[in-house]
């Protein structure tokens, strides 16, 4: 391999790698079958080297792409003897997975026979097995009652799918045919960045883009370093509170302590309080993703997100607590939360760092989950709310963005179409419009949450599950800036009373004409609200985003 590279070539391949992730994005999109991936897009993609390093990735989920580089650890570990046209699949959350719904799929790239990367998909599946449908069980007290548990397995051999796993699986699963149309998907994304990456190797020789890889990373870490050096030094502290795991404990704290020295930041989480019985708890890949995802949060946004810009970086954490539970226990709910405490902790510490680049808090996930019968079809369905998505938080550039969505995805995650959603499930939404008053108030404002009652049009009972946090704590406000409006989900039910929904319920009967009355979280605010402009508030009172003057 060549020492050296010039910038020219290194920025091609730099172009080439981030343009097959994205790629590899689109195919994902327009090939899955389910809409929590061909509508709200819950997946990622990237490419990571054997040493599990992260190259590259599109902007997806954060969540996700940051675990990736440890559920490639977990596959270089068990898998010695990867051949051309293996697949590799898991989702165990103590062996690289985040949680179990996030299925990974790993096709290698060889040049010769030489093994040189892995390009991966993740997906989150609109069902996975276990005790509840839709995957999120609040009522779980270990990993078993959340799904089927995938170690690294060769789902395919030498480009040969293995039938009896795929079937063993898709049997497994309450929507076999749409669980095996996503999965399919996952695959051709992967391959087709398979062969984009094995195109570069030809036009420019494998041991060109190794070197060019090698200077990508070299020269992320010293731009990320020159950021991170501009920043007071200290010893920095901040907190966050989950509401309640759900079994009867509440406030269960989240405790970052950074220490900024020179380029190099330690985020240390030992303080963090004691695990859960309930699947509040976080995987340590998990973990890991979301401590990057604050970091990559306050550095320069042009500065790719790589495994180079994560080297300032070092992590320290206490197995045994709410961020890194012991194996065993549930941790479904982990990729919202303690996901979002977790950054929340640690952009609270660094406002006392770097003031000029922390944000007030992003909207907590609260979802619902539906099973029941579409009387048009027949057929039974599994909806997943991923409407009513809770404002962004402000920031010194402004105020946050509404309806947007919470921190561990930013954005990332979509709530689609009402009308595609009216049309493929038994459903009316009579709106779905901004929630007046629910952004922190600030120099600059929380971004807007959602008022959405929507209506169930179907003949016979179903169920609802509920997974999330957010009705007790709003998203925090940051340096002066006030907490954006808690979640308030309530159930109208006709002969009966409404009743306030919790975030983490099991087994709510729903009638056929129940309307769901979901008002979302907006985002903190930042800043002093006595410095917000009088024309600012003028234009929230004109556009309806707050009823009264201030």
């Amino acid at each position: 391999m060549s020492a050296k590279i010039d910038p020219i070539t290194r920025s091609v391949v730099q172009h080439r790698l981030s343009s097959i992730v994205k790629e590899m994005g689109e195919a994902m999109l327009r090939t899955s079958y389910s809409q929590i991936l061909n509508s709200s897009r819950d997946f990622s993609l990237a490419i990571c080297d054997t040493n599990g390093r992260l190259i590259a990735q599109a902007d997806h989920i954060p969540v996700h792409v940051g675990a990736l580089p440890w559920a490639t650890l977990a596959v270089e570990e068990r898998f010695k003897d990867v051949a051309p046209g293996d697949v590799i699949l898991l989702n165990d959350p103590y062996q690289g997975g985040s949680h179990l719904p996030d299925l990974t799929a790993f096709v290698p790239v060889f040049d010769g026979g030489k093994r040189l990367l892995w390009t991966i998909v993740r997906a989150h599946q609109s069902d996975i097995g276990g005790a509840t449908h839709g995957a999120y069980n609040p009522a779980a007290t270990e990993i078993y009652q959340e799904g089927i548990r995938i170690p690294p397995i060769k789902l395919y051999e030498a480009g040969e799918p293995r039938e009896d796993l795929l079937d063993l699986l898709a049997l497994n699963i309450r929507n076999p045919r749409e669980f095996r149309g996503d999965l399919a998907a996952m695959l051709g994304a992967a391959h087709l960045g398979e062969r984009r990456v094995s195109k570069l190797f030809s036009e420019f020789g494998a041991d060109t883009v190794e070197a060019a890889i090698e200077a990508i990373l070299d020269a992320t870490e010293q731009q990320t370093r020159a950021v991170v050096s501009t920043w007071k030094d200290g010893v920095f502290y901040g907190e966050a509170l989950l509401d309640d795991d759900g079994h009867g404990r509440t406030d269960i704290k989240i405790a970052a302590k950074v220490t900024k020295k020179g380029s190099d930041i330690e985020v240390d989480l030992t303080g963090s309080d004691p695990q859960s019985t309930s699947f509040v708890n976080s995987s340590h890949a998990n973990m890991q993703a979301a401590v990057a995802m604050a970091f990559a949060y306050l550095i320069d946004a042009d500065i790719p997100k790589n495994t180079g810009a994560l080297r300032p970086l070092k992590v320290v954490a206490k197995q045994g607590t709410i961020v890194w539970a012991d194996p065993g226990r549930p941790v479904t709910l982990c990729t919202s939360h303690p996901s979002n405490e977790i950054v929340e902790a640690i952009i609270k510490a660094m406002s006392a760092s770097c003031p000029d680049r922390v944000m007030g808090g992003w909207g907590r996930r609260f979802r619902i989950a539906i099973q029941g019968e579409d009387p048009r079809t027949g057929r039974n369905f599994i909806w997943h709310m991923f409407q009513a998505r809770p404002g962004g938080g402000a920031s010194p550039g402004g105020d946050g963005y509404s309806s947007i969505g919470e921190w561990h995805s930013v954005g990332g995650l979509k709530f689609g179409s009402i009308e595609v959603a009216e049309v493929r499930f038994p459903l009316h939404f009579r709106q779905h419009e901004f929630r007046p008053d629910s952004g922190g108030d600030g120099q600059h404002r929380g971004g807007l949450g959602v008022a959405l009652d929507m209506v169930l049009e179907t003949q016979k009972p179903a169920k609802g599950n509920t997974a999330g946090d957010g009705a007790r704590h709003g998203p925090c406000g940051m340096l002066g800036g006030k907490d954006g409006e808690p979640h308030h989900y309530r159930l109208l039910s006709e002969g009966r009373a409404p009743r306030v929904l919790k975030t983490k319920e099991v087994g709510i009967e729903l009638c056929p004409g129940d309307c769901l009355e979901i008002r979302s979280s907006g985002g903190g605010g930042w800043g002093p609200p006595e410095k917000r402009s009088a024309e600012a508030r003028a234009r929230d009172l004109a556009q309806g985003l707050v009823s009264k003057a201030v």
